[in-house]
């Protein structure tokens, strides 16, 4: 079985071996690659060395350093992504990302997990499944979200929260587990038009 088709099993969701050669050294050249990114401050290089890491993404995308991935190839993100300090994505199983999706300090997004039952664990026994972002969402601090979760358009997730199971669009929702707390609506709107430190007399 190559590389390709170890992805499209994995992306099943049937176990597989987490301890596999080919895994361990993509693994590696994803810290090598991440190492470079992070130690760039030019916004240019930063976001070719992106480019390079990750399977696809949109034009301008910017994250702040210590950013971290499993693989990179598994990762796909739309137009304007940023990611503020210290976002970790495991993309054993693919991780979907829409346009001008805003991700705070340490937010996780963590497609695999281990095994439940200790000797296939030991052996490297994994599972992993897709997380979905939609378009312009914003997670915020220490958001975690956790293997098989869609997230819908416009969403805002509260920080801190655990996304256990899938979030509806245009909403905002929070906690641990994380629960909807209730909808945006135009209410929201403060009149912001893009102009910076406009002063309103």
């Amino acid at each position: 079985m190559d590389i390709n088709e170890k992805f499209a099993y994995m992306a099943t969701g049937q176990p597989y071996n987490d301890l596999d050669v080919e895994l361990v050294a993509l693994r590696d050249a994803a810290t090598v690659k991440t190492n470079a990114l992070n130690a760039t401050d030019d916004v240019d290089e930063k976001a070719r060395l992106f480019q390079a890491l990750v399977g696809k993404t949109g034009p301008r995308p910017f994250v702040n350093p210590s950013f971290r991935v499993e693989f990179g190839r598994n990762i796909q993100v739309g137009a304007d992504f940023y990611a503020n300090y210290d976002c970790t994505l495991l993309d054993g199983a693919p991780i979907t990302i829409g346009d001008h999706v805003l991700f705070g300090p340490k937010v996780g997004l963590y497609t695999s997990n281990h095994l439940f039952d200790a000797t296939e664990r030991e052996l490297g026994g994994c599972i992993a499944k897709p997380i979905t972002i939609g378009s312009r969402c914003w997670l915020a601090a220490s958001v975690t979200v956790l293997p098989g979760v869609t997230i819908g358009d416009n969403t805002i997730i509260g920080a801190g929260s655990v996304v256990t199971h899938d979030i509806a669009a245009n909403v905002i929702a929070a906690g641990n587990p994380c629960q909807v707390i209730r909808p945006i609506t135009a209410a929201d709107q403060t009149g912001f038009d893009g102009q910076q430190f406009k002063l309103n007399h």
